[in-house]
């Protein structure tokens, strides 16, 4: 059995290698169908398709959230579906997840949310009693500031807006270090210009940290203005792997079904305004 020992050596091999991984849900629902591919570098990648497509169910079988019924997942060379619970739970402290609905919890400070991505690494006793080391403390504070939540540290999560919240919710993910981040419908309850900015913001910080993160997401306009390369998933297959900016009508038709996609393409010549 696979131990969650330390990450693979550089150049050993992908930092993501999903194999053949299926997931079939009590009933017979097949959700997932033989999903393949890889994540060579550091990248934004965006995965696409209609509800039930699938997008969810693979955001959490990654990090085991939701168990596969096959197939291989690898991290950095070590498989994730091998693991007994223990290892597990180390091998997730490599990974960030940023969840839709913000996973926050309300009565605490923002503050407290943030360092709570350190449990995995202080314990429990040692959060209960908020004895953090100083350096999680002052990593807190500098991931506030690059959040855009600097002077927020005491403000209780359910006096935050739904955009804050989910600054929280990526803060909270970074707190850990993480080798690859699960982004999971990270703008379905913003408004559009908040949306754009919490994309805009999940960009940034992989490409500062050098982290890939798997971003589902149902907006298509979004996804081809920031994420590198797309991933189109239809009856738990993948149909579409490619750039951004290979999106076509005739793509989205193969993801979506039959429709006039002409306005839904993002042009080159539109501009991407600044935060």
């Amino acid at each position: 059995m696979a131990t969650a020992a330390a990450p693979a050596a550089a150049g050993a091999g992908p930092l993501l290698a999903i194999e053949g991984l299926s997931k079939v849900y009590p009933g017979g629902t097949r959700a997932l169908d033989g999903v393949t591919f890889r994540v060579e570098r550091p990248e934004v990648v965006a995965i696409i398709g209609s509800s039930g497509a699938g997008k969810s169910t693979l955001i959490r079988c990654i990090n085991r959230l939701v168990e596969p019924t096959s197939g291989s997942v690898r991290l950095s060379g070590l498989d994730l579906v091998s693991l007994s619970p223990r290892e597990l739970r180390a091998a997730r402290r490599r990974i960030g997840m940023i969840f839709q609905e913000f996973n926050l919890v309300d009565r605490l400070t923002v503050m407290e949310n943030i360092l709570s991505g350190r449990l995995g690494a202080v314990g429990f006793l040692a959060a209960w009693l908020r004895r953090y080391p100083p350096r999680d403390v002052a990593n807190a504070f500098a991931i506030l500031d690059r959040v855009g939540l600097a002077g927020r540290h005491d403000s209780r999560a359910d006096a935050l807006s739904g955009g804050q919240r989910q600054r929280v919710g990526i803060g909270r993910a970074l707190m850990q270090e993480p080798e690859l981040l699960l982004v999971d419908e990270p703008t379905a309850s913003l408004d559009p210009k908040t949306a754009r900015q919490i994309m805009r913001l999940i960009r940034t910080l992989a490409e500062e940290r050098a982290t890939p993160a798997l971003v589902n997401i149902h907006d298509v306009g979004l996804a081809q203005s920031f994420a590198d390369r797309i991933i189109g998933l239809q009856g738990g297959r993948v149909v579409f792997d490619g750039a951004a900016s290979g999106l076509t009508p005739e793509v989205l038709t193969t993801i979506y079904g039959d429709e006039d996609w002409s306005r839904t393409i993002r042009k080159d010549e539109d501009e991407e305004p600044e935060a």
